[in-house]
Parts: structure tokens; sequence; C-alpha cells
């Protein structure tokens, strides 16, 4: 059986409380994108993980995929797997790949086992393996918070819109990413400005990871205001990686440099 695991997009992301466990809270659109890994899993007389597509530094045998299987081995004695992981989606790109690989995970062997996981309890799961994992079990617009791990509905749609994402061959980690950022409640709710219409989210939605690692990384804010000089209607880091994506009315003629990092354009 075999799944297409797909990338995520922040749109706006603020940082609101060190929690006593050591994470944080946050608040955040978390946005499904058609960029996909593809990931399969069938019975074997010996469970093993295999790798293809961009190499995953770290031991194999702690991947999210492999957690995800052992943890419901653990409840259901699953029967042996070979499972294979090809990675299309970027590493510390903020596009949430690992994440989604972990819960697709979940959601393919539920499926396959006939296990009768509902929703909620997949997402429950997922949450022990990550904080943006339960996000895929849905994988539909929500606004999340907390860790990123409890959600809300909301009325987000990009459809018709062309999304640009650029990962400037630059990974980042989370505990990096946290390091530079310091909590504190925003002066507007961002879920009350998602509301408002695409064009003014230039102007009021902010991820807070930008600020100090725009001061790190100068070619993250530089690749921002290249895209807004190219048109985009709002551009943004996502989540706490590298990618920067933008947002454009239409299809959008890239200049020749960005050959060099990896670039995705779709209207969604």
């Amino acid at each position: 059986m075999v799944f297409f695991p797909n990338a995520k997009i922040n749109i706006g992301l603020q940082i609101t409380a060190k929690r006593p466990d050591g994470f944080h809270n946050l608040e955040s659109c978390f946005y499904p994108v058609p960029l996909n890994d593809l990931l399969e899993i069938i019975p074997a007389s010996y469970t093993s993980f295999t790798l293809g597509g961009m190499a995953i530094p770290g031991d194999i045998s702690t991947n999210l995929c492999v957690r995800a299987y052992e943890r419901l081995k653990q409840d259901f004695g699953l029967p042996p797997v070979r499972i294979h992981l090809h990675k299309l989606i970027p590493i510390g790109a903020g596009l949430g790949g690992g994440s989604a690989d972990a819960a697709f995970t979940l959601r393919l062997l539920n499926e396959q086992f006939m296990l009768g996981l509902s929703v909620e309890q997949l997402e429950n799961y997922a949450r022990e393996l990550g904080s943006d994992c339960a996000f895929f079990i849905q994988n539909r617009p929500m606004y999340c918070f907390e860790k990123g791990d409890q959600f809300a509905e909301i009325e987000v749609s990009l459809n018709g819109y062309t999304l640009v994402l650029i990962y400037p061959n630059l990974a980042i980690s989370t505990a990096e990413a946290y390091a530079g950022v310091r909590p504190h409640q925003p002066a507007a709710s961002l879920r009350a400005l998602l509301q408002a219409p695409l064009e003014t989210w230039k102007g009021t939605i902010l991820n807070d990871f930008e600020k100090s690692l725009f001061s790190k990384y100068p070619i993250l804010g530089s690749l921002k205001q290249e895209l807004y000089d190219l048109g985009a209607l709002y551009a943004s880091m996502s989540g706490s990686g590298s990618t920067i994506y933008g947002i454009f009315a239409q299809p959008v003629e890239l200049p020749a440099h960005f050959d060099t990092y990896q670039v995705w354009q779709k209207t969604l």
C-alpha cells in the first residue's frame, strides 16, 4: 500500500509562552501543500526500513516512520512489514515533512491492518511522536495552538492562488530556531487577522522566527523581499525552518539564480 505524505506551510506563527514541560505554546494556521514524499508499507517476513531520495541524517532506527510502527505494534501486535520512504520534502525546511511521514504511517497501518482507530485516536498517537504530527491526520487547514497539536476550525483558502516554495539548501533545526525567540502575547489575534483579505496579510501576519533567523541567515530575508518584488501578495518563512514561500495571484516567472535552490511552484 502506498501513501503520499504532503508538506504544510504556516500562515503566521506566534510564539506566545514557554511551557513548564520545556515546549512552547504557539498559534498558527497550518495549511497542507501538495509537495509529497512517497511512503510504501507492505507485509514482510521481518521488519525493515529503507530510504530513497534525499538523505536523512541520524540513526535510521529513530526515524519517525519506524517509531510510528513500533508504537502501534506495542498496542496491536502488528506483524512484520517493509517500510520504504522516498524523501522529496526537504529536511529542516519548516514544511513538516517528517511529521507528515509519521502521521501517514499511522494512517496507512490503521487502514492496512483494519485497526479501526478513530481520527481522535490517531491524533493522540501522533501527538506522542511530535508536536506537528497530529495535524496531518485530518490534513486540512486548521488553526493550531498550544504546542501546535490542538486544533480549531478556520476559514482560510488558497484555492486559485499560485504558491511558490523556495528552499535555499539550508537546514535549520527546531532547537536552533527556538533558541532565538522570546515568547510574547501578540497585540492582535492571529485568528482574527487571518479573516481579513489575503491582500492585507503583508503588513499584519508575521512569523516570530523570522526576526532572529533573518539576522543569522540574511539570504532568508533577501528571498522574502525578492518574492515581494516579483509580485507576491504575501510572503513568509514557513514554520521554524528555512523555506520561504510566496502567494501569487497567478503563476510567476522566477529569476534564473533561483535555480541554485530547490524551488516548487503550483496553482492550488
